[in-house]
């Protein structure tokens, strides 16, 4: 509601503004189509990205230097961070990256969201920028209603980049009209109390325009046309750097405790070089006068000195920053702990931060399956048979297994079906519904339909092993020495299957494949097929005629589960070694 209210209170504001002084309306305007300007190149620059960039982030995170680098590259030809921020939560929601992979993607992000502050200062205000604007939006409106991905991609780039060097022109035209009537040098304070005022100003500005670069356009703009002092224009730099941080936290709301952790370092590493820069503004600034006397730049081209005090002092908050990743790591996993809830297990990969970006999306769906198959329904397995989960890792023979595990466990399978089971199901469906309306071609709509279909393969499994379960923990508390020898042979079925599967997913060996088709195989050909053994039991009253119907529907009911089994584990880990990884996600994936 405060929200709501906040915002209408701005659009009022902004209204009186632009009805009370003319003027303004210029500067406004140059803003807003700067801003339109910045959404048609991330647009169009997601294009060129689907493709590469989450095996680039994987590749890079490893290292902290290299994802500094690749963060403030990626971000410098992106321009903007905050597009860097949102798809470096989601890749860490979904486990792509590490949470200090992130924290560097997000330091380099600061490094390279200063390439903007350079095109603006060293080009969009040196020269008639309009001239070369007209051009780009002409011919990259007509790239823009191409049939062709790419083609409509490189028409969002140019179109998007005449509007911004279109926008800088407005609003430099808009200054130096308002100079006129107004000089809001009058305004500026000096000495530490306009530092502290002018860095609030940089954050509002930031908040309210959910973009640095922005920001950081607009009051390299007004210093252009001598609006603002200069260091009251350090002062809203660094202001922008701690607004920029927003974006983060609004990004981090959707997703899980990996997204929040990020954003919360993120809003740490802003802060803590914000404060860095107020401290020693004196000194860095006498450093940038310094260096740019070095760089050539005259000690009068404010503009250009600011693009450089921006460069430097978050390349020092970096440096400064670095030796207490792994330390900072500790304490947000420390503090940031995920809430467990005691009733119902909750997805571990799938939040909505992971829907922005289809490869996030899709490696989260299959990676919460994985790790449903791997734990949930190999314990419900295991377990509804009365069998230990560590016996089945172990080397030891399955018959002394079987001899040692005639104790009744007390599962009741079908709450752990509620409890571990259906929420979890019912989200990877609900995710995987949403993954197929994005703009995905055939190859990966098949990918998720064959996920879905695991899933409920799996859902059979547990409601085959819920039957299965009763009529072998009656078999263990009967005195009968025959009909617990046959869910003893039941028993060693699904554990041999389990065990293989085990094998299958941990060790990449082609001799377990080969193995689970065979084992495949003959479920297969024991449905079709009486169980003869049942048939002697009866014949010689060794089990009576009711325990004879419970073997016989449980013979097909153990077949069953081994079929369903080997088909999950063929589904999820029989292309293991490609499976999101090797595909590379090519861009041609992405469209239709």
């Amino acid at each position: 509601m405060l929200k709501k209210l906040s915002f209408l209170l701005f659009l009022v504001l902004l209204g009186i503004a632009l009805f009370l002084n003319p003027n303004f309306k210029t500067i406004a305007a140059g803003i807003s189509i700067l801003l339109f300007g910045m959404i048609l190149l991330e647009q169009g620059f997601k294009v060129f990205t689907k493709g590469f960039l989450k095996n680039i982030l994987k590749k890079v995170t490893n290292k902290i230097y290299k994802s500094i680098t690749v963060g403030a590259i990626v971000t410098a030809i992106l321009n903007s961070s905050s597009l860097v921020s949102v798809i470096t939560i989601s890749f860490i929601s979904a486990g792509l990256i590490s949470l200090s992979g992130g924290i560097g993607l997000i330091f380099g992000a600061n490094i390279g969201s200063t390439a903007t502050s350079w095109l603006v200062a060293a080009f969009g205000l040196k020269i008639n920028i309009a001239t070369l604007a007209m051009p780009m939006l002409v011919f990259g409106l007509i790239f823009s209603f191409q049939k062709k991905e790419v083609l409509k991609g490189l028409g969002n780039v140019l179109a998007g980049l005449g509007f911004f060097f279109l926008g800088i022109y407005f609003m430099k035209d808009g200054f130096d009209i308002f100079s006129e009537s107004i000089d809001l040098t009058k305004y500026a304070i000096p000495g530490f109390l306009g530092v502290l005022v002018y860095t609030g100003l940089g954050i509002v500005l930031t908040t309210i325009l959910q973009s640095s670069a922005a920001t950081m356009a607009l009051v390299l703009t007004a210093l252009s046309a001598g609006q603002i002092e200069y260091e009251n224009a350090l002062a809203l730099a660094i202001g922008a750097n701690i607004g920029t941080t927003i974006t983060a936290i609004l990004g981090a709301v959707s997703s899980n405790i990996a997204g929040k952790r990020l954003a919360a370092a993120h809003v740490i590493f802003n802060l803590t070089t914000a404060i860095f820069a107020i401290i020693f503004l004196t000194p860095i600034g006498n450093f940038v006068n310094y260096f740019a006397g070095i760089l050539g730049i005259s000690q009068t081209d404010f503009t250009l000195k600011l693009a450089l005090f921006h460069t430097v002092f978050n390349i020092l908050g970096v440096l400064l920053m670095i030796p207490f990743i792994k330390k900072l790591e500790t304490i947000l996993i420390k503090f940031m702990k995920e809430k467990v809830l005691k009733d119902v297990d909750e997805p571990k990969y799938l939040n909505e931060a992971v829907l922005k970006f289809p490869s996030a999306t899709i490696y989260a769906l299959t990676e919460e399956t994985k790790h449903l198959y791997k734990y949930t329904i190999f314990e419900i397995v295991t377990h509804g048979l009365h069998i230990h989960r560590d016996d089945i890792k172990s080397n030891e023979k399955i018959k002394k297994i079987i001899a040692k595990s005639h104790e009744n466990m007390q599962v009741d399978v079908n709450e752990l079906y509620y409890k571990k089971v259906k929420n979890i199901y019912s989200e990877i469906l609900k995710y995987a519904s949403a993954a197929q309306e994005l703009d995905l071609n055939k190859k990966l709509n098949a990918q998720i339909t064959d996920i879905k279909i695991a899933n409920r393969k799996m859902v059979e499994i547990v409601k085959d092993v819920r039957e299965l379960n009763k009529n072998v923990t009656f078999a263990l508390n009967q005195e009968n020495k025959y009909l617990i020898a046959e869910y003893d042979v039941f028993r060693k079925m699904v554990i041999k299957v389990l065990r293989v599967i085990y094998l299958f997913r941990t060790q990449d060996d082609e001799k377990y494949a080969q193995k689970l088709y065979e084992l495949k195989k003959e479920a297969k050909l024991n449905v079709k097929k009486n169980n003869s053994a049942i048939d002697k039991l009866i014949r010689k009253n060794l089990i009576t005629a009711e325990m004879a119907s419970s073997l016989f529907n449980d013979y097909f009911n153990v077949n069953e589960i081994v079929k369903l089994l080997i088909d999950v584990a063929e589904i999820l880990y029989e292309n293991k070694d490609n499976l999101l990884e090797n595909n590379a996600f090519p861009k041609e994936v992405f469209v239709k």
